[in-house]
């Protein structure tokens, strides 16, 4: 009787750990079946690119566009649309406030200094922006984690496919609004989605 039972348990062990190591080749991060234990916006703390603590929290009341950024993609030059949004909106409460990372072709290598002098040389930002994160894979950020799984964000969840993804988020912390890569900072559809959360 003992021996008929090891066959199938051994057999079922065998499969389970076939099944671990396949989720890991394919890249899926098991840790992500953890809880988020953080339930707003708000509950983050976030390093700037100085490697000051930000709470999120001090962005109450702001509209906010989260974008994930690159220093070396064909989308680059959208910072020069970024700026020109966040200065045109700034003094009625909006934000850009630029996350890089390096998940798409290596297209941010850059350390958070060398992050910081291209932006403000080559495009003179002054908007936010933070240490460089992963928005991505088994690393994601608990931020991109929050701004992309169904729990959190329902109505505009999903992975991040490049750089220059756009969330929008009203005075509230709601996510609103979510724009792709190709959406450029100066359409009609993101300046309308801005000016009608700053009302």
């Amino acid at each position: 009787m003992k021996k008929k039972l090891i066959l199938p348990v051994a057999a079922l062990i065998i499969f389970i750990g076939l099944m671990i190591v396949q989720a890991k080749n394919r890249g899926t991060d098991m840790s992500q079946t953890k809880p988020l234990t953080e339930k707003s916006i708000y509950d983050f703390i976030m390093k700037d690119i100085d490697g000051q603590d930000i709470k999120m929290d001090q962005y109450r009341g702001k509209v906010l566009l989260i974008v994930n950024v690159a220093s070396k993609c064909g989308y680059t030059k959208q910072y020069e649309g970024l700026q020109k949004i966040y200065l045109k909106y700034r003094d009625q409460g909006f934000l850009v406030l630029g996350f890089p990372a390096n998940n798409f072709l290596s297209q941010e290598p850059g350390t958070d200094e060398e992050i910081k002098t291209f932006c403000s040389t080559k495009y003179n930002v002054t908007f936010p922006m933070f240490s460089k994160i992963s928005v991505k894979g088994d690393d994601k950020h608990p931020l991109y984690r929050f701004l992309t799984e169904t729990q959190s964000n329902p109505e505009f969840a999903g992975e991040i496919k490049w750089n220059f993804n756009k969330f929008l988020v009203d005075k509230s912390g709601k996510i609103i609004a979510r724009f792709s890569s190709g959406d450029k900072p100066e359409d009609d559809s993101l300046i309308q989605a801005i000016e009608k959360a700053l009302k």
